[in-house]
């Protein structure tokens, strides 16, 4: 009996050990019924099967081997696909899922041969189309599992955040007042400044959260755009860097016209984390320096400083918030504590959503520069 035949006449078996193995994927499969643990299991097995006497070339059998084959071939893309996601919202583990899949595989090959005894040369071209086969299914898995548990992490990140915002608020405003009583002595005045300045902090973090989890989850960051000069914008914020480390040394040099349309805020926020990130690293006794050139149709702001360089296999990806970044960097003593990692991926999504563009440089001879070029005016782009 040819392989395709023998997997439709032996589906109810095949799905029988498929849910037995599926019941050992504990602690997930411990309260699933039949259907749960079998979940679009049938349905694989009738496209795996039709896709045995499907016509196919040879550049299809090779895709089919990575799994890289088109989503409009067949419908086993989406079965399988709605399996992984459906194992990821169940509580397996990518490993318990393709687990499943090699217990399958095993599975369908040893009643199969069993039946067959010896194999002839049309048996083994359907062993190879069914492993291609299973392979692909694999693949488009454990891509709509990765997809559905990013999506949750995101999900959770996003509401941790805003739940969060309103005690922080409270514990700000509650520390915020007893400061302005003005009743307060000593130690308890510093430990309750300590407090709002915490609570501050700690707000400014939720809020990058926030943004991050928006821009993920493909809402972008929202933008408000008014007319606004980006020397008083910079000034401002380094008004509240050099308040919060007053060992800080930062120089401003501007140069052509620094008007543009932009959103006040959310530049202040990009701003603050790079030149943040310039005071952090730069070293004891050095001057960080931002420069605003205004030219026609934007202006190029850079924020440059001396210090600890950022290492060339850094360079690559540094806006991006899950790249692994060794403690090569070392933060300097005066600085702040480390946001590098989410304060410039948060950085770059604002300057993107301005229609602008972020570069970075570092060297030991010519020190580290981000360099930010904004569109004086235009549509804002919102997407990835």
């Amino acid at each position: 009996m040819r392989l395709h035949d023998f997997i439709l006449s032996n589906r109810e078996h095949i799905l029988a050990e498929w849910e037995t193995f599926a019941r050992t994927c504990a602690p997930a499969s411990g309260t699933m019924d039949t259907r749960t643990l079998r979940d679009h299991a049938s349905e694989m097995l009738t496209v795996i099967a039709a896709d045995l006497v499907s016509p196919q070339d040879r550049g299809q059998q090779s895709a089919k081997s990575k799994g890289d084959a088109p989503a409009t071939e067949s419908i086993l893309v989406t079965a399988a696909g709605e399996h992984g996601a459906g194992r990821a919202e169940s509580g397996f583990t990518i490993g318990q899922m393709v687990a499943e899949y090699r217990a399958l595989r095993a599975s369908v090959l040893r009643l199969w041969t069993r039946e067959q005894g010896e194999l002839k040369a049309a048996d083994i071209d359907d062993l190879t189309r069914f492993n291609e086969a299973i392979d692909q299914s694999l693949a488009e898995s454990i891509s709509e599992f990765n997809q559905n548990v990013e999506y949750a992490k995101e999900m959770f990140l996003a509401i941790l955040g805003h739940d969060l915002r309103t005690p922080l608020g409270a514990i700000y405003t509650s520390a915020k007042f007893m400061l302005e009583t003005d009743e307060m002595e000593e130690p308890h005045r510093t430990l309750t400044a300590r407090i709002a300045s915490s609570a501050t902090r700690s707000a400014h973090m939720v809020g990058d959260l926030l943004d991050f989890t928006r821009s993920r989850l493909g809402g972008g960051i929202p933008l408000s755009r008014t007319e606004v000069s980006l020397g008083r914008v910079v000034r401002d914020v380094i008004d509240e860097i050099r308040a919060a480390y007053p060992g800080c040394a930062i120089q401003v040099d501007t140069r052509g016209e620094e008007r543009g349309e932009w959103d006040p805020a959310r530049i202040s926020q990009a701003l603050t984390n790079l030149i943040g990130n310039a005071v952090e690293y730069s070293s004891s006794g050095t001057t960080v320096t931002v420069e605003i050139h205004g030219e026609d149709e934007q202006v190029a702001l850079r924020v440059h400083n001396r210090g600890s360089v950022i290492p060339p296999d850094q360079l690559d990806g540094i806006f991006n918030p899950m790249k692994a970044r060794p403690g090569s960097r070392k933060a300097a003593p005066h600085g702040p504590s480390g946001n590098l990692g989410l304060g410039l991926y948060i950085a770059e999504r604002i300057v993107h959503a301005h229609g602008g563009r972020i570069e970075v440089e570092s060297s030991e001879t010519r020190g580290t520069t981000f360099t930010v070029y904004l569109p004086r005016r235009g549509k804002p782009t919102t997407g990835a």
